[in-house]
């Protein structure tokens, strides 16, 4: 006999969206920095943490016209890095569109190859109307590309990792994250589902991390604990470029006497792999 209550839904019965993030890496003073951005305290996931430009994969990127405008990668070899038969583009798609939308960054080309250079105010001001006509869903990205005469740069990201969010959450994605080195344009975070940017350096945003400056989820942390490994972007963006494989994660989630756990199954770091859920650091004694 079923112990859910009625109207409950259970947590397997938890759809999972596909989803896709990428991480703008750049150079700066103190080292590789990365963009993060701080999401709505008033939105009802994740509100506050700080992220990476991302969001779920709409219909619309895996429409013909967006595969017709994108350079540098084409549906085939996309759905091979993904392990997936066919559709991977719409991943590459949807993460452009996301820190478009979001970071006001369009990582594009134009059809000679040239970058997208918004440095003159009429054509920045032109790109803000595209932004938030992308935004609004008034017009698609491939449009944009279409009356702008450009390539979505596909080729310019590379798969880096990927996160299922563990049974139990209220929504549920499987998100490819993605690494890009950041275009020469302002980021601008949209002031509606995003309230704020910083580009920080990984260690930098882990100590504040672990300080309670600001509050990220597990994945972001662990992410730049990996980021924290490398000297610069180049060094980042040959490390995606050289993954043969790029392994799924699916943490679980425990209660202890001392609070949440998130478990990561084969994690080499420690044995059992168990982390605090709060600081997304490890335990030392691998108990749960």
């Amino acid at each position: 006999m079923s112990t859910v209550p009625m109207g409950a839904v259970r947590p397997e019965d938890v759809p999972v969206r596909d989803a896709s993030t990428v991480m703008l890496v750049r150079d700066g003073d103190r080292g590789l920095e990365v963009c993060l951005m701080q999401r709505n305290l008033a939105s009802d996931f994740v509100g506050g943490a700080y992220v990476f430009p991302g969001g779920a994969v709409d219909p619309e990127d895996s429409d013909p016209a967006s595969a017709a405008v994108c350079a540098g990668l084409d549906d085939a070899e996309a759905s091979r890095r993904l392990g997936i038969e066919a559709g991977g583009l719409a991943f590459w798609v949807a993460a452009i569109r996301e820190s478009f939308e979001e970071a006001g960054v369009l990582i594009a080309r134009h059809a000679d190859g040239r970058p997208l250079d918004v440095t003159d105010p009429s054509v920045a001001e032109r790109f803000v109307r595209h932004r938030q006509d992308v935004d609004h869903c008034r017009r698609t990205i491939a449009a944009v590309a279409v009356e702008e005469d450009l390539r979505l740069d596909a080729g310019a990201l590379h798969y880096f990792s990927r996160w299922i969010t563990p049974l139990g959450s209220h929504r549920r994605y499987d998100t490819r994250f993605f690494v890009a080195a950041a275009p020469d344009q302002e980021v601008v975070h949209d002031d509606r589902e995003l309230i704020g940017t910083e580009w920080l350096t990984p260690v930098e945003a882990l100590r504040r991390h672990d300080d309670g400056e600001i509050v990220m989820i597990f994945p972001t942390v662990r992410t730049l604990v990996a980021l924290s490994r490398f000297d610069g972007a180049a060094a980042v963006l040959d490390h995606a470029r050289a993954l043969s494989e790029v392994r799924p994660v699916l943490p679980t989630v425990t209660e202890g006497p001392d609070g949440m756990r998130i478990r990561l199954p084969g994690d080499p770091e420690l044995t059992g792999g168990v982390y605090d859920a709060g600081t997304g650091r490890p335990l030392a004694d691998g108990h749960d």
